[in-house]
Formats: structure tokens, sequence, C-alpha cells
């Protein structure tokens, strides 16, 4: 009979090898959590149609017309729905990774699996939110494009040949809010307060990642108040934000944009990892 020994104290643990190991229950994770997620709703996935739907309406009325922000020519909805929709998956990402040693604390002190499978689990069935406003995304794109009469021809597109940064946006964006999403999962194992920080703080980090606004509109706040300015700026937030919203729209693309937000994806993830690595062999004496 094979024996196998769990050596939770390795000092240079690598997660690689047990997840592809566990990928059954990764692949059971997902299938749970998109099930538990609409059971016992009314609409169900609808629900992810009408929410950026109702946001996006909301957006155009506050930062268009009553803030009169401009877009830089493109048509308003486009602008902050595809400002909504990548970012809402970041949300959703770091929401509910953030909260991974409390709410499987039940599961966890019971079986041993890598526990990087439950937050691996969320990002992968997060993905199926994003791909159902993505699609939104692009009827109202068509919509804006053939049915929409002549005289809004000039909110027009056509298709953009740097639509292959969406994928590496996404992989980008993913990964930092895995990282960000399990490096707060960890503090909150000792430090009950982050998880009441967590729901506001998400909105605060929305307002600076230029997901209503583009970042040509904050010329006056960076000769008034350029330390405002520049946190906007060098937010790596914000830089995925222009990049999904630029490739999607057809605008020009800054590819240093992609590798600074790679660097701060890379950070992120490494001091997530450590930490993580660190409280998953002492989380049940403090969760």
């Amino acid at each position: 009979m094979e024996t196998t020994i769990i050596e939770p104290n390795r000092r240079s643990r690598t997660y690689l090898r047990d997840l592809w190991q566990y990928r059954d229950l990764m692949v059971l994770f997902v299938k749970r959590d998109f099930t538990a997620r609409y059971k016992q709703t009314l609409l169900g996935p609808l629900w992810h149609l009408i929410q950026p739907a109702l946001t996006t309406a909301m957006s155009v009325l506050l930062f268009n017309v009553v803030a009169g922000i401009g877009t830089n020519g493109v048509n308003p909805v486009l602008f902050q729905m595809s400002g909504i929709v990548i970012w809402s998956y970041f949300a959703a990402c770091l929401t509910n990774t953030s909260n991974t040693f409390i709410a499987n604390a039940g599961i966890f002190g019971k079986v041993y699996f890598p526990r990087l499978v439950s937050p691996i689990s969320v990002v992968i069935s997060q993905l199926i939110q994003f791909g159902i406003q993505l699609f939104l995304l692009i009827c109202v794109m068509l919509y804006f494009h053939w049915i929409a009469p002549a005289s809004q021809s000039h909110s027009a597109f056509s298709i953009p040949h740097s639509l292959f940064i969406i994928p590496i946006v996404l992989l980008i964006m993913a990964g930092m809010g895995l990282g960000l999403g399990i490096i707060i999962s960890s503090i909150t194992t000792k430090y009950r307060d982050f998880t009441v920080l967590i729901g506001f703080g998400v909105q605060l980090l929305m307002f600076a990642s230029a997901v209503n606004y583009p970042l040509s509109a904050l010329s006056n706040l960076q000769a008034k108040h350029p330390w405002v300015y520049k946190l906007i700026e060098y937010n790596p937030l914000a830089a995925l934000v222009e990049l999904f919203r630029n490739s999607i729209l057809g605008a020009d693309v800054q590819y240093w944009q992609l590798a600074y937000s790679s660097a701060w994806m890379l950070v992120l993830l490494f001091i997530g990892m450590r930490l993580f690595s660190r409280v998953e062999k002492t989380f049940m004496d403090t969760v």
C-alpha cells in the first residue's frame, strides 16, 4: 500500500505540482461556486447583464452628462461599459479571494489539499461572469456600428488590430486580483478589520483606477494636485483599464503600460504566495 507523507513545514514549497495533481478538485470548486452563486435566484446569470447595463447608464449620467467629462471622442456608453466590464472582473476576484481562509476554514481543517486551489478556482469561475459581460459589450458595440442611425456614425468602429492584448490584460488582471486577494486573506486571519475595509476599499480603488474617466481628463488635476495625479497615473490598475478599453475600442495602445502592470502583478503574486504559504501552516489557531 502506497503511503503519502505530507510535510507542511517545507521551506521552499512550490504549488505547481500539487495544483496540477488536484486539478479535478479545482474544477469541482469552479462548478460549486457557479452553482451556489445562482441557487434560489430568479434571474440567475442574467444578473451579469443587468448589473453592467445599469451601472453603465448611471456612470454615463453622472460622469458624462452631469459632470461633462469627455471620452476622447469615444461613445460614452462604450467608454463606460468597457471600463466597468474589466473592473468588475478584478473586483470580483479580489473580493472573493480575500476571505479564502475564513470562508473555507471548515474544509481546510478537515482534509488536506493545496490551499491555493480555493482562490485560484474563484479567479477561474469569475471568468464566466466576465465572458457574459464581454458578450454584452460586444453586442452594444455591434449596435452602435450596424443599427444606430447614420447621425451617430462618428462613434462606429472597425475591428481593432490590438485584440490580441485582451487575453494578456485579462491574465494580468487575474494575477493582480489573486495576488492582492491572498495577501488580504492572509492578513484577515489575524486582523478581521480588513473584511470590513475590503468592501468600500474596492469602491475607492475604482475611482483611482480611471474606470469612468480617461487619464487625459486629469490635466487640471496635474497642475493643482500633482501628487494625486501621479497616484492615479502610476496606478497599475488604471493602466490595465486603459489597455483593455483602448485595445477593444481600437484606440492607440501604450505597450509600456503592459510591462509596468506585469511587473506589479509579479510582485503582488510573490508577496501573496509567501504570506499565504506562511499563514496556511498556523491559520487554524487564529481563524
